[in-house]
């Protein structure tokens, strides 16, 4: 009995030492292993995967020990999505307060489909609350920063959407979703690809789907649009798309493309080059993504603007003739 007596002591004692030691840790400094880390949480994250990330950025601490506080809580189904960056001195308890309250103070950047990585970075660094840290940076060290793969260059890499972040974080943290967001479509969409397609890599099918972006007036044209150019790729045709020649040209296209612009070499002149440019020239929505790899099935191999958004399709270059005369009467098509 007096053995029983002890037992029970020494597990009350037990037990007071371990909610004593937690109580200690819970208002202590996490450990950083740097001056502050970056996590970026998506919509339906679950609060192990909440843990686990703030361990991969940087929190010197147990994942499982994290993860046993944000449910020992009650608080974990509270946490937000976004994106959010702490600094040394943080405390656990000060950590999931911020990441349930975090949303209040959230500010949104949008960036659009269609847009170059210049225009991104142009929108992000007029973005309110955003730290400006690759303001300074080249394309290369930027990339390097975020975690890209070596050599991978930033045009077409990133997703266009509207980001939520948390006041004062860095704009690499909104860069680092926007890359990974990316990443999973790409993925996705190239591992739905049909048979047949004239696509070597999810790299090919990035820079293609940038030019159907850049070049679909109509949402309902987009799949055609993406058919004209497998088309051409299949039996080996110029792709003659004018939004390469304009991204090649830069910060000196003055909005009109001329006839020079077409003669000259270089890259992204795919009048004069054949097979696709060396890398996208913007960034593409989800859709042009689909219709990349789910293209109409039909035998155009040519399109022209009719002026209210839409195009007309032609199999033969007779029938884009009398198109061009329709609707451009001499005007720039494909």
């Amino acid at each position: 009995m007096r053995a029983l007596r002890y037992l029970v002591v020494l597990a009350v004692l037990l037990a007071l030492a371990a909610g004593g030691a937690a109580w200690w840790w819970l208002r202590q400094p996490l450990a950083l292993s740097g001056p502050n880390a970056e996590v970026s949480i998506e919509p339906g994250t679950n609060p192990r995967d909440v843990a686990l990330a703030w361990v991969a950025a940087g929190v010197q601490t147990s994942p499982r020990l994290l993860y046993e506080w944000f449910r020992w809580s009650g608080k974990a189904k509270r946490i937000r999505a976004g994106s959010y960056e702490v600094e040394a001195g943080i405390t656990p308890m000060q950590l999931l307060d911020t990441l349930v309250q975090g949303d209040e103070a959230l500010e949104r950047v949008r960036l659009g489909e269609g847009w170059t990585f210049r225009q991104f970075r142009a929108e992000l660094a007029k973005a309110a609350h955003l730290k400006p840290v690759s303001a300074q940076m080249g394309e290369e060290e930027l990339m390097a920063a975020i975690g890209a793969p070596k050599d991978q260059a930033a045009e077409g890499r990133f997703f266009p959407d509207t980001y939520a972040y948390s006041r004062g974080v860095s704009d690499l943290t909104v860069l680092k979703r926007a890359h990974r967001t990316m990443a999973r479509h790409l993925a996705q969409t190239w591992a739905a690809r049909s048979e047949g397609l004239p696509l070597k890599s999810e790299a090919e099918l990035l820079t293609l789907a940038s030019i159907v972006e850049k070049e679909t007036g109509r949402a309902a044209d987009r799949a055609k649009v993406a058919a004209v150019f497998v088309n051409r790729l299949r039996i080996n045709m110029l792709l003659q798309t004018d939004p390469t020649i304009i991204y090649g040209l830069g910060e000196r296209f003055d909005g009109n493309l001329r006839k020079k612009d077409l003669q000259t070499d270089g890259p992204y002149n795919t009048y004069l080059r054949g097979g696709l440019p060396p890398t996208p020239i913007a960034m593409p929505s989800l859709a042009s993504l689909k219709a990349v790899v789910q293209p109409e099935a039909i035998k155009a191999l040519y399109f022209v603007a009719r002026g209210d958004g839409s195009s007309a399709f032609s199999d033969n270059l007779a029938d884009h003739n009398r198109a061009v005369n329709q609707y451009q009467r001499g005007g720039a098509s494909k």
